[in-house]
């Protein structure tokens, strides 16, 4: 991955975006397309969209979403003596909390806390083994609780106090991989299809906001867009590591490509076609099963408006909701490529309809997968 493309990777990660507060990523957003994007808007409920104009008329309308927002917590109380306690934004691992650094989002700037837990020698053995609760928890700001009391208001949010390291053989870690991974692939798609010259139709690059606690902003996004077509990005459980039953939750390898989804809340035409795209383009790919509705921007999208026929992808991603998700760096590159090739294949006669349409006539003459894990690549 070219160093610009990370140092961009990077600044999403570590611009804080707590669900209900996510315009310092909003405005990030609008900057790096300001030059590309022949429109951008941003709605009341905090979620930009950027327009590329088609160059094919008639050709579909494809909105593709990625959810800007992250797990963090918010301020519920301040004591007397200057400790705050907090509850979730979002679906925030109690256990995970003890001893960890946050930041402190106030009206007057950020402020560093910690989360604080008694020592090992001043718990009982019995103790020892219950994880305390959310509600137990108190954040120390190290200040005198005038000072305390005189910055932090009731309802401020808190984020995880980490950033973006890369390590290991193409492998990175950060706080909210989950999804700001997802805005970075859509800015780098809607840039790539700029340099190509655009898809047969409109493109639409959504960062929705609120997908932690319902999928809000997809929501709105997909009744004001009412595309023809949409993908859904959004990070999956990868199952490669210690103490995850693949035949439970199937087999998902961090650096074996892009993740696409089947089941009931995808449209079957629009899955046969990504799975043509990365056939075509020689992405290695996984499958994922979701018989019910998924926990992402695809369930509202899905049943918005008429219905809109809808895809999800994903990238696996180890130790979700912690400030250490990890990821393959190569796998975003290659959703780049997959959504890149999906969007051009989309002509005026795509139908969408269930056994009624089909796969882009491209893909579907391809050769089959590509075989080669992605993570070890380093390609721009």
């Amino acid at each position: 991955m070219k160093k610009k493309h990370v140092k961009f990777l990077k600044q999403l990660l570590e611009t804080p975006s707590p669900t209900g507060f996510e315009e310092p990523a909003a405005a990030l957003v609008r900057e790096r397309l300001s030059d590309v994007a022949d429109e951008i808007t941003t709605d009341t409920m905090g979620s930009v969209r950027a327009l590329l104009a088609g160059a094919e008329e008639g050709a579909p309308t494809l909105m593709l979403a990625a959810h800007m927002d992250e797990i963090g917590l918010m301020v519920t109380y301040i004591s007397d003596e200057g400790f705050l306690s907090v509850a979730s934004l979002g679906g925030v691992d109690a256990a995970i909390l003890p001893g960890m650094r946050v930041d402190v989002h106030t009206a007057s700037g950020v402020l560093r806390g910690v989360v604080g837990r008694k020592p090992i020698h001043l718990i009982e053995l019995d103790e020892r083994k219950n994880v305390t609760p959310l509600s137990s928890l108190v954040i120390d700001l190290g200040m005198k609780p005038k000072r305390v009391k005189k910055l932090v208001s009731v309802g401020d949010p808190i984020t995880f106090g980490v950033g973006f390291e890369r390590f290991g053989d193409g492998m990175a870690v950060s706080k909210c991989f989950d999804d700001k991974c997802g805005v970075w692939i859509a800015c780098r798609v809607i840039e790539e299809l700029a340099k190509a010259g655009g898809a047969p139709g409109d493109f639409i690059a959504a960062a929705t906001t609120q997908e932690e606690i319902g999928t809000r902003g997809a929501m709105t996004s997909a009744h004001a867009v009412n595309p023809d077509v949409a993908l859904a990005f959004d990070v999956t459980h990868a199952t490669d590591y210690p103490g995850i039953d693949a035949a439970k939750y199937g087999k998902i390898v961090c650096g074996e490509g892009p993740v696409i989804a089947r089941g009931p809340n995808i449209n079957p035409v629009v899955f046969e076609r990504l799975v043509a795209a990365a056939k075509a383009e020689g992405i290695p790919y996984q499958l994922e099963a979701e018989p019910s509705v998924t926990g992402t921007d695809a369930r509202a999208i899905q049943v918005a408006r008429d219905g809109i026929p809808t895809g999800l992808i994903s990238v696996p991603l180890r130790y979700m909701h912690t400030p250490t998700e990890v990821v393959c760096l190569a796998d975003l590159q290659a959703t780049v490529r997959l959504i890149v090739r999906f969007a051009r294949d989309l002509s005026a006669d795509a139908s969408f309809v269930p056994g009624m349409g089909g796969a882009a006539s491209a893909g579907a003459a391809a050769a089959g997968e590509g075989t080669e894990a992605a993570c070890p690549s380093e390609e721009a």
